[in-house]
């Protein structure tokens, strides 16, 4: 039996998912507002946020300060970070006595191994009779105060109701995935954050004062987004010019900008900026809409996400010597070998109008790649998540293209976890266009030996030669490429394809896979039936000297052995917030050109 994605969500969703209360009001303060008189530049939907950390904290310094008393706290037998300014003696007094109450603590610390989360006092109020409860009724007839806890590693909000003149607890309660109204101090710190992001100025086209943000302490829903996924602390400082207002999403859990996006005051109508519409809005524009020419070392190409393909490359060139015609990565198959029939199909592609299970999740990047301090080619690479990856039944897959100087090219694909289950085995399809007629043929031992028609093998069955190839591609006009498979040999953490190679001949007068293509194959089949198989005939056409399509399928098994983690991911605490270390498992072949 094959479990839909669809129907796991939901499931998962109600298992995950509480509902929060109502936040109280915070302290409210006054500023003076000063708009910029520069237009904006015509940046629009959104820019994403790529300013560096490190940077940001050398221009402002009380964000590099606010690093140091977090690292601080975390060695605080009771690890948490402790209002300071502006209090009035009874708020200090609430606090100190919330703090050390053991209920008030009790999420303080990861309950496995004991280490330090981070937690932060966000507001000290007093009590007002909307804040009652049966449990607090006592504090109509006495002084109490509310007092907020934030701990950041498991967006948890932590209420204890002090009643001073007693000097007691009243109550403790606990809003899982709730986030308190934040102090002054951090609205301060994001509207800082937002003015300093080169990506604010130069949307602005000049430098703005911290003091022109309006709503700095707006937290913004940020669904589907790393916020969301990594239940991070977002707001909104806002920039006014004119008829226009420039949104920074800030993070104030690493301390840095996510993006920023333009709306208009007087028409807009739409719903609010979020991280998540920001990416799909540039995602879908840039690179779902139209293709992109990509000339480098070299090399000359077109790329674009498809629908449900992946990232496709077309027109791939070498030196003006055509090379692909096209490649993509069709399906991810994933079955769950200890519970028999269970798996999903997986496509990956564009987060909107798209069939795409897995989406793309930002812009394709594009990287130098290094070997012994030298340049020697590039990678096009692009990540897609599901929507509440790390957590169980949600998938993280990434896919490259490297192209090497020499001629050299590698598509390859990975899985990150964490999927449903530690018994999983995945399965990319790649589909691979070479351009112009030619042969195809097997390593024997001794020679090549060429496959006259259409046909499969299994990797492993088949010989390498001393260099490792195993399949060669020779063209009818001379040159090709022989084909390595992955055996561990890349220095990605690879260990092996141990793939199912398919080689079909192109038919321009039947759909043999050029266009988008739906799942191809079913999830959970254990042997060659993978979906490629469909497109070789029950009499297989001779493929001698014709236009060939080749069909790559790896097997990638997951392991959660610690010490031996593969097509994997766990969450670890960093700095008292809880961060996803992944494992990936790259395949995926080298073609090598024929001299």
């Amino acid at each position: 039996m094959i479990f839909h994605r669809a129907s796991w969500t939901v499931v998962l969703l109600a298992c995950l998912l509480l509902v929060a209360c109502t936040l109280p009001n915070g302290p409210t303060t006054t500023t003076t507002q000063v708009r910029p008189t520069i237009p904006p530049t015509p940046i629009d939907p959104g820019i994403l946020g790529t300013s560096d950390a490190a940077e940001l904290r050398r221009r402002i310094p009380a964000l590099a300060e606010r690093d140091r008393q977090i690292a601080a706290t975390l060695t605080q037998r009771i690890p948490i970070l402790a209002l300071r300014d502006g209090l009035t003696s009874e708020q200090q007094a609430a606090q100190e006595l919330a703090i050390i109450e053991p209920r008030f603590y009790q999420y303080t610390r990861d309950s496995r191994t004991g280490e330090a989360l981070r937690s932060e006092v966000f507001g000290i109020y007093p009590t007002r009779e909307s804040d009652l409860t049966p449990a607090t009724a006592a504090c109509k007839a006495t002084t109490c105060y509310r007092v907020e806890l934030y701990n950041y590693a498991l967006n948890l909000t932590t209420v204890a109701v002090v009643d001073l003149p007693k000097r007691q607890i009243v109550d403790v309660t606990y809003l899982t995935d709730t986030q308190p109204d934040i102090p002054a101090q951090l609205s301060a710190l994001a509207a800082q954050i937002a003015a300093n992001a080169p990506e604010v100025i130069t949307a602005l086209g000049n430098t703005p004062n911290a003091d022109q943000a309006v709503m700095p302490n707006t937290k913004t829903s940020l669904n589907a987004s790393k916020c969301e996924r990594s239940k991070h602390l977002c707001v909104a400082p806002t920039f006014l010019v004119g008829d226009r207002a420039l949104w920074a999403i800030v993070d104030l859990t690493e301390g840095t900008l996510v993006g920023a996006r333009w709306t208009d005051l007087g028409a807009y109508d739409g719903p609010r900026v979020t991280e998540k519409q920001l990416q799909n809005d540039i995602v879908a524009r840039e690179y779902c809409e139209k293709e992109t020419g990509l000339e480098r070392s070299g090399w000359n190409m077109k790329y674009m996400l498809t629908s449900s393909d992946g990232l496709r490359i077309s027109d791939v060139s070498f030196n003006g010597q055509p090379v692909m015609r096209n490649a993509k990565l069709v399906d991810w198959h994933v079955t769950y070998s200890q519970r028999q029939g269970f798996g999903y199909s997986d496509a990956i592609g564009c987060p909107v109008f798209s069939q795409a299970a897995v989406i793309a999740i930002g812009p394709p990047k594009v990287s130098d790649l290094q070997q012994d301090g030298q340049t020697v080619g590039f990678s096009l690479t692009q990540s897609y998540w599901s929507e509440y990856w790390p957590q169980p039944c949600n998938y993280n897959y990434e896919q490259t293209y490297e192209f090497y100087t020499d001629g050299r090219f590698r598509i390859k694909a990975a899985s990150l976890g964490r999927g449903c289950g530690n018994d999983g085995m995945y399965r990319p399809v790649f589909r691979i266009a070479l351009a112009g007629p030619g042969s195809f043929a097997q390593w024997s031992g001794s020679d090549w030996q060429t496959w006259d028609t259409e046909r499969w093998a299994l990797e492993q069955n088949v010989q390498t030669t001393p260099d490792g190839q195993q399949f060669r591609f020779a063209a009818q006009v001379g040159g090709g490429y022989t084909i390595e498979p992955g055996r561990g040999q890349f220095s990605d953490g690879g260990r092996g394809d141990n793939a199912y190679v398919y080689v079909t001949r192109h038919d321009a007068t039947r759909d043999d896979g050029e266009a988008d293509m739906i799942t191809i194959g079913p999830c959970c089949n254990e042997d060659y039936r993978q979906g490629p198989e469909k497109f070789i005939a029950a009499n297989p056409a001779p493929i001698t000297n014709t236009e060939l399509i080749i069909w790559y399928v790896p097997q990638l098994k997951n392991d959660d052995t610690p010490g031996k983690e593969y097509c994997w991911a766990n969450s670890v605490l960093e700095n008292g917030v809880y961060t996803t270390k992944v494992y990936p498992c790259f395949a995926g072949p080298m073609f090598v050109p024929i001299k």
